[in-house]
């Protein structure tokens, strides 16, 4: 069973979710959710650009009858896409998710991207559209439509810009970190603020699913793996999870699906942790929006 960490507006969040980025169809999101949840997983990660929204709302209806539990059990985030920033468009997106969700709240709401869809990323008015979305998901969150909001694939700059500007404070940071994408200035900016930081991609999952993943082969990650026992997806998972960094792991495996969850059996020494830590290459396998204005 999954364990929770508090967000600063007291709502408990599972520290491990799953991830549903390109795991779409009811074919295949039937095993992918009736495993998780039978397993313990209480997060669903999703969002508009995945597509998959409506479908993961139909079965939620089906399966938590199933394994006789309540709505409120199960911790359900969801993500602004970027073509839809700006004041009035968050708010009809927002509301739009909870309709392929069937639901009447979503337990969180992060602004997907930093920038806005068919502009630059050095385009001007991407600082102005943010905001406004911002204020737009402030007024939802008040409304009860949203029981915690928040940001994904924001930088320190980005962050900084928004706590500046906001009345309140985003509960959730997501964005990619894993060993070879330490990010401490981010972590800490998070720390400061009461701000859970999620990681996303924390087995080093690239968008194009062609190229090899070159931190679960790390001779480094398979040494520790090794030593512990445990596998080396395990030991990534673990890394983040023992600095109470949340994270996401997609996957469609259901054997692997299970195993995720032992990330809780489990601690790497002070030792191991460095070991892992000092991979830093500052690479990203995903997106880097560093250079969105």
């Amino acid at each position: 069973m999954t364990k929770f960490v508090k967000l600063s507006n007291g709502i408990d969040m599972p520290i491990i979710g799953l991830g549903t980025f390109k795991v779409r169809g009811v074919d295949v999101l039937r095993p992918t959710l009736e495993t998780a949840i039978a397993a313990g997983y209480r997060s669903i990660d999703t969002a508009s650009v995945y597509r998959n929204e409506a479908d993961i709302g139909l079965l939620l209806k089906e399966l938590l009858p199933r394994h006789e539990l309540e709505r409120r059990e199960i911790f359900i985030t969801s993500k602004l896409g970027p073509k839809d920033h700006g004041k009035g468009r968050c708010r009809d997106a927002c509301l739009g998710s909870l309709e392929k969700l069937g639901l009447s709240d979503i337990d969180l709401y992060l602004i997907h991207w930093p920038g806005t869809q068919g502009h630059a990323p050095g385009d001007a008015g991407n600082p102005t559209r943010r905001l406004e979305s911002w204020r737009d998901m402030e007024q939802l969150y008040k409304q009860g439509k949203c029981r915690a909001i928040g940001v994904s694939n924001y930088t320190e700059r980005h962050l900084t810009e928004l706590l500046d500007q906001c009345e309140i404070a985003p509960h959730v940071l997501q964005t990619e970190y894993h060993p070879h994408l330490v990010r401490p200035g981010l972590l800490s900016l998070c720390q400061q603020h009461n701000i859970l930081l999620q990681a996303y991609s924390s087995l080093g999952t690239t968008v194009s699913p062609e190229q090899k993943n070159k931190l679960l082969h790390d001779e480094t990650v398979l040494s520790v793996s090794k030593e512990v026992n445990r596998s080396p997806a395990l030991v990534l998972l673990r890394w983040a999870v023992q600095q109470s960094i949340g994270v996401i792991p997609k996957s469609t495996n259901l054997e692997h699906i299970r195993s995720n969850l032992e990330v809780f059996d489990f601690k790497l020494t002070n030792g191991q942790m460095d070991k892992l830590t000092s991979l830093d290459q500052q690479h990203h396998y995903c997106w880097n929006s560093e250079t969105v204005l």
